[in-house]
Parts: structure tokens; C-alpha cells; sequence
């Protein structure tokens, strides 16, 4: 199966204080190393990514196969600091993947001095535009490293974009969200969860979710039980208020399946393009690399509070 790896942002520093801490440079170098060591092709930047300056960012992934990408900061001049997107083929599919910043506007985004964070609703639409009618991209996704609410803002009305996967405030594992045009995805916990999205693109229209048709099923499923055991007690009971109630309840619960029935059957595969979220947990069972471990336990030693 072809994969297409991506970090949505913020992955580099545990706080804004980190320049201060001595381990704090190493360590973000060796994940930017491991980042392009283990194929990602995007990162955004986010707030987090800059406590040591946007030429720390330059320098250490100049040549890499990683790019860093930002559709909306901009210098002390109103210049690009980073590509606004990447464009890649997967699997024969050509895929745009853009990035954007917290806005100097929003007064929450405390960025380097001489950086500038654009709106982000119009770096997206514009660098969006482009990329579905020059670049003739089949799917765009946007990393976005901001708050939460400007992610869901940007989800209800990124026309053209399919999936917004949100960094920035920690918000750990959770289910993938329609929100107006584009579907919004959090992506895990740093160091804890990798979040994986399965697509089917196979067909036009908006991606539908295989989870909520699984979903739908296993309700379906518990209904069924429900109504057997309402049909059952039917049969046997002769008090006719109580006969009534139990009809009603059997009219109801035949209501749900049959509406659970119609979830699942919308959500199928036959509809076209389709997406699927879980998440891999990277905990003991999951076995570390030998040389990359050793790698880390040279930044963070055994023991240490960041180990």
C-alpha cells in the first residue's frame, strides 16, 4: 500500500521556553534528521518549530528530502519565509500538501522577531487554487499548526482542500470530524500515537468515513438483540397496556435500525472516495529501533526527566 508520510507541525519543541534548555537544540536536530530519515515528505511549521529561529529551521533540513512548508509566514518585508506547499505523487496519485502558521493577528502566536504570521483563511484559498489548477493536484491536504478553532474555521470553508490535520494545542487521539467542505483530523499525541488514514479514492464527490459505517453496523447490530428480546416478551405477555408499551418499543427500535441501516449503506464503499482513522500506539510492545534509541538516549539519557 503506498504511504504518504507527513508531521502537521509543532513536533520539534516541548514548549516556547525550550531555547534555553541545553538539550533542547540536539534534540530537535535528531528529529528533523528522523523525520527525513523515515520518508516524510511535509512538515508545517508551527509556533513551537521556531524557538531557535527560522535559519536554525533552513540550515538544518537544507538538502533533505523533509520540506518545510508555510503558506502564510512572511518577513519583516512581506516575503515568503518557507514554500507554501509540496506537491507529490503516491500510489499514482498527485497529491498537494500545504502548510500554515498561527497569524500574528490572532495575539496568541508569539513568533520570532522579523516574522509574520498572514491570515490564514487567504493563504489557503490562494495557494488551494493554485494547486488544483496549475499544479492539476487530486487531493490536497493542509497541515495546519494553529489553535483548534481557526482549524475548525478553515475546515468549514476551505473550498477545494480535503483534509485539514490540525497541531498546535495538544489535543491527543480523537475521531476524524466532517466539517463543512474538508474533513478535520488530529493527529495524536507526539511520542505517544501515529495517526493513519486510510483513503479509497477511487470515484468523485466528498470522502465519506468507513468508521461511521462500521459504527452504524455494530449499532445495528445491538438493535437487532434489542428487538428480538422486545418480540420475545410479546409473545408471552397478555396484559394489553403492557403489550402496547412493548409495541411502541419495538416501532422504535425497528426505526433506529432501519436508520442505522441507511447510515451504513451511505457510508460504503460504492460511494465512491472513502477514509478510515485509527491510531498506532507507540508504547513497549511496539520495538524501538536499536540505532535510532541509542541516537536519543544520547540526547536525553536514561533516567533523565525527557527520557
Amino acid at each position: 500500500m503506498p504511504v504518504l508520510a507527513l508531521d502537521a507541525g509543532n513536533a520539534l519543541f516541548k514548549t516556547l521556553a525550550d531555547g534555553q534548555d541545553a538539550t533542547a537544540k540536539p534534540r530537535a536536530e535528531l528529529l528533523l534528521e528522523q523525520l527525513d530519515a523515515q520518508g516524510y515528505a511535509a512538515m508545517a511549521v508551527g509556533q513551537r518549530d521556531l524557538v531557535l529561529g527560522v535559519d536554525f529551521l533552513k540550515k538544518k533540513t537544507k538538502g533533505a528530502k523533509l520540506k518545510l512548508v508555510s503558506a502564510n509566514l512572511v518577513d519583516a518585508k512581506g516575503q515568503p519565509l518557507f514554500p507554501a506547499s509540496v506537491v507529490t505523487t503516491v500510489g499514482g496519485l498527485k497529491v498537494g500538501i500545504l502548510g500554515v502558521s498561527p497569524a500574528s493577528a490572532e495575539g496568541t502566536a508569539i513568533l520570532p522577531e522579523g516574522v509574520r504570521g498572514l491570515p490564514v483563511g487567504p493563504a489557503v484559498t490562494a495557494e488551494v487554487k493554485r494547486l488544483r489548477q496549475k499544479e492539476q493536484v487530486s487531493l490536497v491536504v493542509v497541515l495546519a499548526a494553529v489553535p483548534y478553532v481557526e482549524a475548525v474555521k478553515l475546515a468549514q470553508g476551505a473550498e477545494g482542500v480535503d483534509f485539514v490535520v490540525q497541531s498546535h494545542d495538544g489535543r491527543g487521539v480523537g475521531m476524524a470530524q466532517r466539517q463543512g467542505v474538508s474533513t478535520l483530523v488530529p493527529p495524536g499525541e507526539r511520542g505517544r500515537q501515529v495517526a493513519k488514514l486510510e483513503l479509497s479514492v477511487e470515484g468523485d464527490g466528498p470522502f465519506a468515513d468507513l468508521s461511521e459505517a462500521n459504527r452504524a453496523r455494530e449499532s445495528q447490530r445491538m438493535v437487532e438483540a434489542n428487538i428480538a428480546r422486545v418480540r420475545e416478551r410479546l409473545k408471552a405477555e397478555k396484559n394489553e397496556d403492557t403489550r402496547r408499551s412493548l409495541q411502541e418499543t419495538l416501532a422504535s427500535f425497528e426505526a433506529r435500525r432501519d436508520a442505522l441501516a441507511r447510515t451504513a449503506a451511505a457510508q460504503g464503499p460504492e460511494t465512491g472516495r472513502t477514509y478510515q482513522l485509527t491510531y498506532l500506539q507507540l508504547g513497549a510492545d511496539v520495538a524501538s529501533d536499536a540505532a535510532v534509541q541509542k541516537q536519543v538516549e544520547r540526547v536525553e539519557p536514561p533516567g533523565s526527566a525527557g527520557h
